[in-house]
């Protein structure tokens, strides 16, 4: 019997296939360049079956992905994670066949927002969190005081945390703020427990708010809304891929 997993709308299969975002897939739709099964459709909130049905976009096949990549913009008190009794996992905004075979690459803190990457590959995972690949991790970072050139100089060398242990190099830099905010760019290649909030907190700053914008050669999708996701274009698998 086959799953009903595999039964979705149609805006929601083309989004999560690549094809561009929930509202350009919506667009393309009503615009007559989808067909399924050979007619041309119109209704953006037809379901579909992902396996069995042919869809074409612009003439060209859409296929269904078995490896899938999203593009997570993450929420506060969210956990990052496949099961939680008590708070909203991820997985909870997720809404794609695969999803019961999918996982968070790394972890975000519950209040930590930003770019998250969920897959079914083991392989990229590992490649992305492997400590011997130095993969760059970009975020922003509220600070409630501002920074001087000591403390970007004291990253930049490594900041001996309150265990003990002296990260990697990291760089920092200010970015434009409100007036009532010092705003920060944080670059590490880690991801020890807490780590950007105990780097600043060792030279007396807390933290005020941290969203991570960036991850290897992924940027966050600007247009992507706190809760949303997409599949990442072939370029950005591509060059994600590349470490």
């Amino acid at each position: 019997m086959k799953s009903k997993s595999t039964k979705m709308r149609i805006d929601k299969f083309l989004s999560n296939q690549g094809i561009g975002s929930r509202k350009d897939v919506r667009r393309l739709i009503q615009k007559g360049f989808i067909t399924v099964n050979g007619h041309q459709i119109r209704q953006i909130d037809m379901k579909i079956d992902a396996i069995d049905d042919d869809i074409h976009y612009d003439g060209q096949k859409v296929h269904y992905h078995s490896l899938v990549y999203l593009m997570f913009n993450k929420p506060k008190n969210c956990i990052t994670a496949t099961e939680d009794s008590r708070h909203r996992v991820v997985m909870d905004f997720i809404e794609h066949p695969l999803k019961d075979k999918l996982f968070p690459v790394g972890r975000l803190d519950i209040d930590t927002t930003g770019l998250l990457i969920l897959t079914n590959d083991g392989q990229l995972a590992h490649n992305l969190l492997s400590p011997k690949k130095h993969v760059d991790k970009t975020y922003h970072a509220t600070l409630d005081e501002a920074i001087n050139d000591s403390i970007i100089d004291a990253f930049n060398e490594g900041v001996k945390l309150d265990d003990g242990y002296v990260t990697k190099p990291a760089k920092l830099v200010k970015i434009p703020s409100r007036e009532d905010a010092y705003s920060v760019e944080v670059t590490i290649q880690e991801g020890k427990f807490h780590q950007i909030k105990r780097m600043f907190s060792a030279y007396g700053i807390h933290v005020l708010e941290l969203k991570r914008v960036k991850m290897g050669a992924l940027q966050l999708d600007q247009d992507l809304g706190e809760g949303e996701f997409r599949e990442l274009t072939r370029e950005e698998y591509l060059d994600l891929s590349k470490k």
